[in-house]
């Protein structure tokens, strides 16, 4: 096989950066974004959405001026900064690990919704989900960006049917049924504590060696993905609330998509929904495990993790990467708080594109004040996301503080001890 043939063109990138967002996005958060937004809801999306707009251009630029797979970990050794840029994987790796089990959690629960098998039967699906994506990526690319094309477009066609069915009942006041109407500004609070439903974009500078042509279709693929998500959340936002109205979205939020589908269209809208919901949470699952598995078989090929999890396989895929992430998400999505994994893995992502929009910046990329914006915006973000978790539920906060002071301390005595 030709070995160009085998990479991704726009279809599977656009494609790899949509299911990175959306299935970590409008199915976990609905319900936690009118909860704190209310009839503002969709500016949250809005606002997070022009940082995650922001920090794709950033990403892309940098990505094009190195021509080289590994995203920050990367930008950062390229600077010189290389004990930074260790540390900063170590968080990052962490932060994808929560963002699977999240995925994960989630399909469980849409899924699950339909049988009513008990509690359990949840963490089962989640489980599952995870070890069967861990054999498709371990067959190689592909495989992996065969599966994100189906389950993308999938996933799309009944959001998108969904919300237009929504809003062809057009009704204002469902916007706060059952609620109390929120101030504006409830929307930038809104923003920096859903911010993970724009994680996603970014696994695609991870993959940079497996992207045709990518001086072309990786700024593109990555712009254009992150402009028809939010436009997907906006729409969603709407149609959902339009059915069955604010109050009971925020009650079942765990499975809001799904309450609003049968609300359209009965049982069978209760399907569709449950199988967008399992399409869009595996695709997120699969692109994650993907371009985590190269991010870690970069950063051991630069000393900073043990050097067996750069082995490849015959089909060029860094498997014990892949096992480690999938084994992990599993274990978390099994036992974990949704709520927690949440909080936790949307700091982790705030941080790291502040970072890499001030680098960008420094760097003078295209449009550089514009990474000076992403990076102002992020930091607003993080202070009032902390601020929210401080005053609601502190100890994800105190974990990822823990954590971070880990990574940038005592990484150097931890890879001295495995070496």
């Amino acid at each position: 096989m030709n070995e160009n043939s085998a990479k991704m063109g726009f279809n599977a990138t656009w494609s790899m950066a949509v299911g990175g967002m959306v299935g970590g996005g409008i199915f976990s958060v609905l319900g936690v974004i009118i909860h704190t937004a209310g009839q503002w809801a969709w500016l949250s999306f809005v606002m997070a959405g022009i940082i995650a707009l922001i920090s794709a251009h950033s990403y892309s630029e940098l990505s094009l001026k190195y021509r080289k797979s590994g995203g920050s970990f990367t930008f950062l050794n390229e600077i010189n900064h290389e004990g930074l840029a260790g540390s900063l994987a170590w968080v990052l790796i962490l932060g994808y690990v929560l963002t699977i089990s999240v995925y994960a959690f989630t399909f469980g629960h849409y899924v699950a919704h339909v049988f009513h098998w008990g509690s359990w039967f949840p963490r089962v699906l989640a489980f599952s989900i995870i070890a069967v994506l861990v054999l498709v990526n371990l067959r190689g690319v592909s495989g992996s960006s065969r599966l994100e094309i189906i389950t993308v477009w999938g996933k799309l066609f009944v959001l998108l049917g969904l919300s237009l069915f929504g809003l062809f009942q057009w009704a204002p006041d469902q916007l706060v049924a059952g609620i109390s109407p929120r101030p504006w500004h409830t929307a930038i609070v809104g923003a920096a504590t859903i911010f993970m439903a724009y994680e996603g974009f970014q696994l695609l500078s991870y993959d940079y060696e497996d992207i045709k042509n990518p001086q072309r279709n990786l700024p593109r693929a990555t712009l254009t993905a992150v402009i028809a998500v939010i436009a997907v959340y906006v729409l969603v936002t709407f149609g959902a609330t339009m059915l069955v109205g604010a109050q009971t979205l925020v009650e079942q939020e765990e499975v809001a998509l799904s309450i609003a589908g049968k609300q359209a269209l009965g049982t069978t809208g209760l399907i569709l929904v449950t199988i967008a919901a399992a399409f869009s949470t595996a695709s997120a699952i699969n692109a994650t495990l993907f371009s985590t598995g190269r991010l870690m078989e970069g950063v051991a090929k630069k000393k900073d993790l043990p050097n067996f999890l750069a082995k490849e396989n015959t089909a060029n895929i860094p498997y014990y990467a892949i096992l480690i992430i999938g084994g992990f998400g599993a274990l978390l999505a099994v036992i974990g708080s949704l709520s927690a994994l949440v909080d936790a893995a949307s700091l982790i992502f705030l941080i790291t594109f502040g970072s890499v929009n001030f680098i960008a910046f420094q760097q003078k990329v295209k449009y550089r004040w514009f990474s000076l914006g992403g990076t102002l915006g992020c930091l607003i973000a993080i202070v009032l996301s902390s601020y929210v978790q401080f005053r609601e539920n502190p100890i994800p906060l105190i974990l990822i503080i823990v954590l971070i002071l880990l990574a940038l301390i005592g990484r150097p005595y931890i890879l001295k001890r495995m070496k």
